[in-house]
């Protein structure tokens, strides 16, 4: 099986969800937009669209967010599973109808609050877990999406459509590797009056449990849509 991962930026891989999917006996190939044809990840037995510091609409400066759009269209319209985490799940409910807005900027981890539909789902355990933001737009879900997680600022941080999920949020985030992330948006941080010493102290406490509900969680999802 191959598991086809459309990324924007290198240091926001799949991190902690790489090691589950290679054990379901998924071989794992990265596409980077703008360098490598996304087209082939229509075709894969999943895929998954990560996360990007560009906004979902901003096709005049990234042209190529078109052909990533093209991508989530097609496995939609085919009904195989597809993952979008951040941008990718924006760029989801954009090609399922919904659209993107300017929201409230999260970043941090702080606990998701699961809705009464998320309890029947593999994603449960996630729902209600700590999770790692880092997002200002928010998504306006296509008619006939299910919303299974909110926090206070974010109506929406994760919705199912058939076998297509989206996590405004970060579940695939790995507490360890949260340097790069600090490196990589080091401009925005500074920008925005963040304290990188705080993002350390928070994934010191949160990323132990928000780890083991997301693999918990995905690991459950792979088993229900056929991939045990």
């Amino acid at each position: 099986m191959r598991c086809d991962v459309v990324r924007f930026v290198a240091f926001e891989d799949l991190g902690v969800w790489e090691d589950e999917l290679t054990a379901h006996g998924f071989a794992v190939r990265y596409l980077d937009v703008g360098i490598d044809d996304v087209g082939p990840a229509a075709s894969a037995d999943l895929a998954v669209v990560l996360g990007a510091p560009i906004d979902a609409d901003d096709d005049a400066r990234y042209p190529y967010l078109a052909d990533v759009r093209e991508v989530l269209a097609t496995r939609a319209a085919s009904g195989v599973p597809t993952i979008g985490i951040c941008l990718g799940a924006q760029l989801m409910a954009m090609v399922l109808g919904g659209a993107v807005e300017r929201g409230q900027r999260e970043l941090g981890w702080s606990r998701l609050e699961p809705t009464a539909a998320a309890a029947s789902t593999p994603w449960a355990p996630l729902a209600s877990a700590p999770v790692l933001h880092w997002h200002a737009d928010a998504i306006r879900l296509p008619q006939g999406a299910t919303s299974l997680a909110s926090t206070p600022a974010t109506r929406h941080q994760a919705f199912v459509y058939g076998r297509q999920v989206g996590f405004q949020c970060h579940p695939e985030a790995d507490p360890e590797a949260i340097e790069r992330w600090l490196i990589g948006h080091t401009a925005d941080l500074t920008a925005w009056g963040i304290d990188v010493h705080g993002l350390r102290a928070q994934a010191r406490e949160w990323g132990d449990e928000a780890v083991a509900a997301s693999i918990r969680s995905l690991r459950a999802w792979l088993d229900a849509s056929g991939f045990a």
